[in-house]
């Protein structure tokens, strides 16, 4: 007999009448609120939007909505979660694919109808960069501290890391595009990343430039919706191992619960999102900080904080398929999804958003790729190659602490 403490039907579950017990609405938003410890970060949420309306000046603005964006990003993630479990695997993965990188795709989408294209672009490089470096670097070393090795599924591991470097190396060719003609024109850089819009980049370089982005974007678009299909239908046998290991999912949350606290914790994202973008560049200026460093090494951190939690204790637990699907997967969903989207909702409504980032981004985001790539096709990880990866992104952070644009 049960104890008065324990659930007499736990949410989620069938009862013997073989009828399910569904959440309330009421009980749904609850649990979401309080699902975890980080949400007593939440009241940095109105904090953050009092700060802006009352303005209280850039660095509180920008503190106080970069630490509201934590328990929002976990909030999101949790949300997500429920909302999958009655969509079935495939659904549901491509729901994960969509929100699993909300707050970065918030975030870049703010930025970008502010006509800050770097802020866009180094947001997301960072995001990328955090997630095969630091997560996966960390979710090695907490896997390696129990066992000598662990082992993983060599051959999806094999194809997420090829279609990993794919994304990669076709940002090397508008970048090898754009060295060759500085050649030509070097007064032509200094315009590419204004706020005029189209009219402002309508030369030969950069029309070409935004033609390659375009065109090599919806290619990637493409890529990418082949990846899904082929991980969640034609060779989903290969991810069998991974859905047998995985625990139940219980629910706590009704169907309209979920979605209604998705789409309410996005709208509060945004705000937050859209005064944090906001602030940077004046707390880069006043405080002598570089702009760089903010967009590539802080934001992502804070955006990925679920992820990294989730990926390192997955490991830890020696379920290391999982441990690279939340690192690596979160990589190719923002290289070969959100980026090339971005770039086409930016044609769309003007801002000359393209692939070509820095030559020294580009080249960070390639050496990490090889070496991720390197360092998983033998299906086996432990404490040293872990190491490696979190030592590649320190000296990485330390270069664009330097970086000044």
């Amino acid at each position: 007999m049960p104890s008065e403490s324990e659930p007499l039907l736990p949410q989620g579950t069938e009862s013997s009448t073989g009828l399910r017990h569904v959440p309330s609405f009421q009980s749904s938003l609850v649990w979401l609120l309080t699902s975890s410890w980080v949400n007593v970060l939440l009241i940095f949420v109105p904090l953050g939007i009092l700060a802006k309306v009352l303005q209280w000046g850039s660095l509180p603005i920008f503190l106080l909505n970069f630490f509201a964006i934590i328990p929002l990003a976990k909030l999101l993630g949790d949300a997500t979660e429920q909302v999958s479990i009655r969509l079935g695997p495939t659904l549901g993965g491509l729901l994960n694919a969509t929100f699993g990188n909300a707050v970065e795709l918030i975030v870049a989408i703010v930025a970008l109808m502010q006509g800050q294209l770097r802020i866009v672009q180094i947001s997301l490089i960072g995001s990328i960069l955090s997630n095969l470096l630091l997560v996966l670097g960390f979710s090695f070393m907490a896997g390696g501290m129990f066992k000598p090795e662990n082992l993983f599924a060599q051959t999806p591991a094999q194809a997420s890391s090829s279609i990993m470097t794919l994304g990669c190396f076709t940002m090397v060719i508008p970048a090898a595009y754009w060295s060759s003609m500085q050649e030509k024109d070097s007064g032509m850089f200094a315009s590419l990343f204004s706020k005029g819009g189209e009219k402002a980049v309508m030369n030969d370089g950069l029309s070409g430039l935004l033609f390659i982005s375009r065109g090599t974007s919806i290619l990637l678009l493409g890529i990418y919706v082949g990846y899904l299909i082929f991980q969640l239908k034609t060779h989903a046998f290969l991810y069998e191992d991974l859905e047998q290991e995985e625990e139940p999912e219980q629910e706590h949350m009704s169907p309209y619960g979920a979605i209604a606290g998705l789409l309410i914790v996005t709208v509060i994202t945004s705000f937050n999102a859209d005064y944090l973008v906001g602030a940077i560049d004046d707390v880069a200026n006043k405080y002598n900080i570089s702009k760089v460093f903010i967009g590539i090494i802080l934001l992502p951190i804070v955006g990925n904080a679920a992820e990294h939690v989730t990926s390192v204790w997955m490991a830890a637990k020696d379920k290391m398929e999982i441990a690279l699907g939340v690192a690596v997967g979160s990589s190719i969903q923002i290289c070969l999804g959100v980026v090339p989207a971005l770039v086409i909702v930016g044609w769309l409504v003007g801002q000359p958003l393209t692939l070509y980032f820095h030559n020294f981004e580009t080249i960070t985001l390639v050496i990490s790729a090889l070496l991720v790539s390197s360092l998983i096709q033998d299906g086996k990880s432990n404490y040293l190659e872990g190491s490696m990866l979190v030592a590649l992104y320190l000296v990485i952070a330390m270069s664009f602490w330097v970086q000044t644009s």
